[in-house]
């Protein structure tokens, strides 16, 4: 059993208090650069399982993309993946693939996500911060979205798989599996 997520990643800073030693003054850069970049993730909170792709956009084609390279990467399992009912989650592109059978949740129900606590830990440990639709850097100033990419990729291999099942395995997933 998998959950699928995405979350929106950009350059628009979001300035916020930090620890200064007496005496100091905070140097703390600030913009609003509209521009972003998407990580896809799948995550299984029981056996701290994971796959997730950097993308340009969320989208149909970017969705397609994911679910492809998934379904590759476990090729030898049978994954049901719990995911929302954003536009580009369709069960007609879930249907390309033999071995992923969709499972929607209920919408406006984000809480029952556990990729959705990923982003709350990247946020708090990766130096990101989070709004309602879109993650932040958090006193960090990126010149380019590359420099967030690599951000991001350094956060995501630090999550190895005891630190996933950590902060997804809720314990209503952990009693019924």
């Amino acid at each position: 059993m998998f959950f699928q997520d995405e979350a929106r990643f950009g350059r628009i800073d979001s300035v916020s208090s930090c620890w200064v030693p007496p005496g100091g003054r905070a140097k703390v850069g600030c913009q609003v650069v509209r521009e972003y970049t998407y990580v896809y993730m799948a995550v299984c909170p029981e056996t701290g399982e994971n796959f997730s792709l950097i993308l340009p956009y969320a989208n149909g084609q970017c969705m397609d993309i994911f679910l492809k390279e998934i379904s590759k990467f476990f090729k030898k399992y049978r994954i049901v993946m719990a995911m929302d009912r954003a536009a580009w989650h369709s069960e007609e592109k879930t249907k390309k693939y033999k071995n992923i059978v969709p499972l929607f949740q209920p919408p406006y129900s984000p809480e029952v996500n556990p990729v959705e606590s990923v982003w709350n830990y990247i946020r708090e440990n990766g130096g990101f911060t989070c709004t309602a639709y879109k993650v932040r850097s958090k006193n960090a100033t990126f010149d380019t979205l590359k420099d967030i990419e690599l951000k991001l990729v350094e956060n995501l291999k630090k999550m190895d798989k005891e630190t996933i099942k950590s902060i997804t395995l809720f314990r209503w997933i952990k009693d019924d599996v």
